[in-house]
Order: structure tokens, then sequence, then C-alpha cells
């Protein structure tokens, strides 16, 4: 049975679906002013491992992430660039959808925009009054009341007044508590704006999701994701959004992927290790990073850097190249020892790490006995986790265009390094290997013959 850690238990759970066979997940996406970074990178890539093995396991996925096309950065950004925010929103829209297909993230099966549910913002932001947990502020904007909502903190784990520490009341914002956050704002020279109960204004970033959720999931779903930067505040105030209109539960189990770091020290433009998914992919094949992505499990940290790509992409070329020397058979798969090791990491709360471990012994194996039914399986188990579906000869060719080493220098190195073997001349033979491996490319000794790939 899959095992799910859940951000709000604190704990591995066995994930039992509220309809069985179903499984409805929401995620949140991006804020759309600007191009998308690593730390997008891995959301997309995390979510969309969990979505293909959840369908993969026989499960009816109704996968939903969400895009915030209405906020304070985009309304700044958009007047700095003297342009309509819809143009802004609309250029950054499809720019994500091409680093997403980029990096073989398969679409949601909805991709709600925020502009497109302020009326049942409104109806929440009511509801929510009605029960006494929300009030118009001094500044005109509808607050949230945290102190009325009993079970605020239990995602974060803290009290009230542990959450509070650190915390100031903004007196301009007129709160009565410093935790409690902005359902609706009120309107502002030259900002979009909506009419309300409240007066025209525009909706807070926090009830975007707890409204687009309940319209496509209902008002009670399986699963909730994010970056870990989420957990508190957003999920948090989600939680008490929804929960304080509904009554009853909002999500069975949150699922929150690690920080993504550089060189150990954490991304931000101020540090200038910022970096966009296009700058990346100007360097490294798209796959590569997928793959780099997937092999970190998806709630450790992700330290980012060349020397880990540079690993990443000679590892992949390893599995790509065994796919090479052995064409896989369009055959039956047995359910083997493998397929049942794959299986164990992955209900493992998505081990992908031991997943990945698995595609290497295979590997190994399709090398030693030239199977191609073993070949098969790996590009399978591989396509759980959206890899290894590429051509292998033309993945190896592309990964070596930025080498000074043309295959055809190689290959006569090779001949004349099993010519020296033939003839017992070892210390050649080890000199040629040393030679190449100098230059970036590993040789490896097969039934089949020696076949090479470029670190």
């Amino acid at each position: 049975m899959l095992k799910i850690y859940n951000s709000l238990t604190r704990s591995k759970q066995d994930f039992i679906p509220i309809e069985p066979g179903k499984v409805r997940m929401y995620v949140c996406g991006m804020t759309v002013y600007d191009y998308c970074h690593l730390g997008h990178a891995r959301v997309l890539v995390v979510f969309d491992m969990v979505q293909r093995w959840l369908k993969a396991s026989g499960l009816d996925v109704t996968y939903v992430r969400n895009i915030t096309d209405i906020d304070d950065k985009i309304i700044k950004r958009a007047a700095e660039n003297h342009e309509p925010i819809d143009a802004l929103t609309g250029r950054f829209i499809a720019a994500m959808d091409e680093d997403a297909a980029r990096l073989g993230v398969e679409k949601p099966g909805y991709e709600p925009r925020a502009t497109q549910y302020v009326p049942g913002m409104i109806a929440m932001i009511r509801a929510l009054m009605d029960k006494g947990l929300a009030y118009v502020a001094d500044s005109g904007d509808v607050c949230y009341s945290v102190h009325d909502f009993p079970g605020y903190g239990k995602l974060s784990g803290k009290s009230l007044d542990d959450l509070r520490a650190g915390e100031r009341v903004g007196v301009a914002e007129g709160k009565r508590d410093p935790l409690d956050f902005v359902l609706w704002k009120s309107a502002k020279p030259g900002e979009p704006q909506w009419d309300s109960p409240w007066g025209a204004g525009r909706p807070g970033w926090h009830i975007e999701c707890s409204v687009m959720s309940d319209a496509l999931l209902g008002e009670h779903f399986d699963i909730h994701g994010g970056g870990a930067d989420l957990q508190f505040p957003h999920h948090e105030n989600e939680i008490a959004q929804s929960e304080g209109t509904h009554g009853h539960q909002h999500v069975n189990y949150w699922i929150h992927n690690g920080f993504v770091r550089v060189d150990n020290e954490k991304m931000s433009k101020s540090l200038g290790n910022f970096f966009t998914i296009r700058e990346v992919l100007e360097r490294y094949d798209a796959e590569v990073l997928r793959f780099f992505i997937l092999r970190a499990h998806y709630r450790s940290p992700l330290n980012y850097s060349d020397q880990h790509l540079d690993d990443a992409k000679g590892a992949l070329t390893r599995l790509y190249t065994a796919l090479k020397n052995v064409p896989p058979e369009d055959i039956s798969i047995a359910d083997n020892s493998y397929a049942a090791a794959f299986r164990a990491a992955m209900e493992d709360d998505f081990n992908t790490p031991e997943a990945v471990a698995v595609l290497f012994d295979l590997a190994g194996e399709v090398n030693k006995t030239g199977d191609p039914q073993l070949a098969a399986q790996l590009k399978s188990l591989g396509g759980a986790l959206g890899l290894l579906q590429r051509d292998a000869g033309a993945f190896l060719q592309g990964s070596a265009t930025d080498s000074a080493v043309d295959a055809g220098h190689i290959e006569r190195l090779i001949a004349e390094r099993v010519t020296a073997k033939k003839a017992k001349n070892f210390t050649e033979a080890d000199r040629i290997r040393k030679e190449l491996l100098d230059a970036g490319i590993v040789l490896e000794d097969t039934p089949q013959g020696t076949v090479w790939r470029r670190m």
C-alpha cells in the first residue's frame, strides 16, 4: 500500500482515497509575472511524478494546478513594463507552459486562473463574515480573524503565541491580531478591481486556492501539494478559510516538497545565485534537469550546482547507453524482482532515489545479459518517472555535442585498444583508456564489445 508523509500529522500514513479508485489532488501553481525558476521546476516535476505514479497504480486522478494571475507583484511588474496585466500574465503563462513541456511535465487536468473565480471568493468571504470569522478593518480591507478559528496552527504545528512571536501589527492596517490576514483588498487607484459588498477591491492571495479547489475538487479532497515555503502561512490560511466556511476537514494529505539551494546557499536574487529554468536549459538537456530533481527525495533539500548537474548528466547517459546497446523489444514485461523493488520504493512516500537505484541495477543486468526484455523493462520503469522515453542514440548524440573529441577519433582509439589487448599489451590498452577518460570519455567492456559514453 502506498504510504505518504502527511505534513498535517508529521508522519507517514497509508494512502486511502476518499472515493475508492479515484484521487483528487490540488497543487499551488505559479504567480505569473516572471520566468519560472529552479524552485518552480522542482514543484512542476515532483507533482508530475506523483500524479504519474498514482495513475500507474491504477487510480483515476483529477489533478488541479492553479495559476495566480492577479497579485501585488503582477500589478507592480505590469506598471513597470507599461503593459496591460493580461498581456504580462499571458506572456508568462505561455513561457511556463513551454518550460513545463520541456521538462516532460504533463498538463494537469485543470489549470484555473484566479481572476475566473472572483465571484466564488466573494461568496466565501461573505460566509466567513456570517460565521464571525472575518471583519472589515479600518483600512477597508476584509481580514480573517485567526483567534476565532480554533484549529489555526495545526499544519505548522505551532500555537498562536508561537506564531505571533516576532510579528508586528501594521497600525494603518487596523488588524485585530498580527496574524490576521487579508481576504479582500480595498481598491487603490489604477489597480484592477471588482465590486463587492464591502466596496470595490480585489481578492487576497490566500482565498484564491480555497475557492478554486472547492469549485473543481469539492469541499473535501485527497491531496494538497506545494513547496515547503507555502506550508505557513499560505496553506495554514487555506485550512482556516475552507474549514471555517464548511465546518469539516478540508484535505486528508498535505504534501510539501523541500527547498532548492545553490551551492549550499539559499537561492536568491540578492546573492546572485538565482536561476530560471530557461537559463539552466541553455547549458543542460531538459531530461538531465528532470533526472537531477528526481534523484533526490522530494522532501529533502535539493542542492543545485554545476557539478551535480554534470553528475546527473553522466548517470542518465549510462542508463541511455544500456538502451542503445540492447534495444528494447516490444514484448510483454515480466513482473520480476526489479519491478517489485521499484514499486516498493515508490510506494514508500515516492522514494525516487531508491527507484532510480533500481534502474541502475537493471541497466547493469541489461549490459551483462544483453536481454531485450530487461531493456524493455528498464524503459517501462523509467517511463513511470517520465524518463528514458527518447531514442537512446539521439539522446547520446545530443549529450555529446559539447565535447571536443569526435566520435570517429574515439572509435579509432577503441580499435587500437582492442588490438593492444589481443596482443596482451595491457599497458597500452590502459594508456588508451586513461587518455579517453581524461578527455571525458568512459569505456565500458560488455559481452557485445566495448562501448563508450561521455561523462
